[in-house]
């Protein structure tokens, strides 16, 4: 039996092609065909030069639907932007290692990121800064703060379903968990965070922030040999930021806010500053990280 091709006469040719891009489902190109018609006519295009502008917006319209549809499902703040961000506050590394990170490189190297600082020093913002950045790239991001990541992870547990969601969960290229300092989980909480991070280990990348130093991790992980493989793990093949301000953002902008209205340091950031003194890193030496 001979193939059979769909014949295009002159007589209906554009609704001819037009059928024919939208059963290959070329909804764009069938948008733009009379327009890129016109002008092909007018400007004496080639067939290929035609056909090129048409392909060149069918794969930009895609592009642009890919990244609503994963900056939707992101769940990343709105206005959490790198151009909402200012970088100025930061030092010369920080800066340089943000640069380095928009890019997506770790991405395929399944690093992980590690953001610390004291609260209001721009932590979320950043590390959803970055995740925005991502997703222009291409890439699928979740950013979830961690005890809501760790409720999902339990109730899946417990109707059987951990490994359908951890899948679920792998399907994101990076996972920014929020806030893991907060975090103060009983035994089987930390069991299914556990479960999450080895399972990303050197797979998919994961962006951490934390306002605790390594050395106060025990509070999360409570077992000191759960801390020090959890640790070790997001360590290994990491980039660290130490976001190192003076005070906190949201204090500045309410003194902005607030004209004439005295916002001296709180005893919570003096508590806090003892703390920001310490070591992020204490774990074993042999831990590889790029700092």
């Amino acid at each position: 039996m001979s193939a059979v091709t769909p014949g295009i006469t002159s007589h209906g040719l554009d609704a001819d092609v037009l059928g024919l891009l939208r059963e290959l489902r070329l909804p764009t190109m069938v948008l733009q065909l009379d327009e890129a018609s016109k002008r092909a006519e007018a400007n004496d295009w080639t067939p290929q030069v035609f056909l090129g502008h048409l392909a060149a917006a069918e794969v930009e319209a895609r592009r642009i639907r890919r990244v609503e549809r994963n900056l939707k499902a992101s769940k990343l703040p709105v206005g959490k932007t790198l151009d909402m961000l200012n970088l100025k506050l930061y030092n010369l590394k920080t800066r340089r290692q943000v640069a380095a990170l928009i890019t997506g490189d770790f991405l395929d190297r399944a690093d992980n990121v590690l953001l610390f600082g004291l609260p209001g020093r721009g932590k979320s913002h950043m590390a959803a800064a970055i995740g925005h950045e991502l997703i222009q790239r291409g890439h699928k991001v979740l950013f979830t703060p961690t005890f809501q990541l760790v409720q999902r992870l339990l109730i899946a547990k417990r109707e059987l379903e951990l490994e359908k969601l951890l899948r679920r969960l792998d399907s994101f290229d990076c996972v920014i968990l929020d806030d893991i300092g907060y975090v103060q989980q009983d035994r089987d909480e930390i069991e299914v965070l556990f479960t999450f991070l080895g399972e990303r280990y050197e797979r998919r990348s994961v962006i951490v922030t934390s306002n605790l130093v390594f050395s106060k991790w025990d509070r999360i992980f409570k077992d000191p040999m759960t801390t020090a493989c959890a640790i070790e793990r997001l360590v290994h093949h990491s980039t660290i930021l130490e976001l190192i301000c003076k005070r906190s953002h949201r204090l500045a902008e309410a003194e902005r806010r607030n004209k004439g209205v005295d916002l001296n340091q709180t005893e919570t950031d003096k508590a806090e500053g003892s703390e920001a003194s310490e070591p992020i890193v204490d774990v074993d030496k042999d831990a590889e990280s790029k700092q």
